[in-house]
């Protein structure tokens, strides 16, 4: 199975990177993608990428970051995409829900990082949380242009999940699904996404699953849960746990033109 999903750069890792990432690949895991936030984390996740096998990396600004776009770092972006083990532009997208940048920062961010993705030939990384319409409204135009694109850990509403999945995107399910308080809605729309259309992440450091057993004393998720993640996204969707595990990482390949 495929993470897509890892903050690996996080400082939550910083003693036991190492551990932690030999731990995700004994519990199953076969390749991650290490996720960039802005210019800096970008940067590590690249080298990151390189230190580890079978991981790979995407780069670009995150909406809380998106005050941060000037034209220094779109070109610090643009290099980065060149660099090897760089596979998708991103995280990128929309967050009205905290607005730590602002909506026109945010939005100008994200529409700049789909032109680059357009213009490279990359799929995108996205972020959208409460801003599904705005969202969608910057993403159409440039979704004949672009190589394809996930919505990472999606948390949106039916209607917000059709049409997402009629504009061809992707969808990133995380360990949101297993909290029994937020994550019952998430639950029952696991069976609408096509299974060549899912995406399996744990979003680590974030999103311990709730009903892990026992629960790590950190609070801290790991990549090594991703198995778990799995298994409970399968029983939801009445599917085999193996087969799953396959389909979602040959759709990681597919997307992010990746061999594992």
């Amino acid at each position: 199975m495929f993470d897509i999903g890892v903050n690996l750069t996080s400082s939550q890792f910083s003693r036991d990177r190492d551990e932690v990432v030999a731990r995700a690949y004994a519990s199953g895991v076969r390749g991650m993608l290490i996720t960039g936030t802005n210019q800096t984390e970008s940067e590590e996740a690249q080298q990151l990428a390189q230190r580890y096998q079978h991981c790979w990396s995407t780069a670009g600004v995150h909406p809380h970051d998106a005050s941060s776009w000037t034209p220094e770092v779109a070109q610090a972006i643009r290099r980065l995409t060149t660099q090897p083990g760089v596979v998708a532009v991103g995280e990128c997208g929309l967050d009205f829900n905290r607005n730590f940048s602002t909506p026109q920062e945010q939005e100008a961010a994200f529409s700049a990082q789909l032109a680059l993705a357009a213009e490279l030939e990359m799929p995108v990384f996205m972020h959208c949380r409460e801003a599904h319409e705005r969202f969608m409204a910057l993403l159409k135009p440039w979704l004949p242009k672009l190589r394809g694109g996930v919505l990472h850990c999606f948390t949106g509403t039916r209607d917000e999940l059709l049409e997402c999945l009629d504009h061809g995107l992707y969808i990133g399910i995380t360990g949101w699904v297993c909290d029994e308080r937020r994550g019952l809605e998430l639950r029952e729309l696991l069976p609408l996404i096509p299974a060549e259309r899912l995406l399996v992440e744990t979003d680590a450091p974030w999103l311990l699953p709730r009903d892990l057993v026992p629960k790590p004393s950190s609070r801290r998720n790991e990549p090594a849960h991703l198995p778990h993640i799995v298994e409970r996204i399968a029983h939801w969707r009445g599917e085999d746990v193996q087969r799953l595990a396959e389909v979602t990482s040959q759709n990681a390949k597919t997307l992010f033109g990746i061999k594992f």
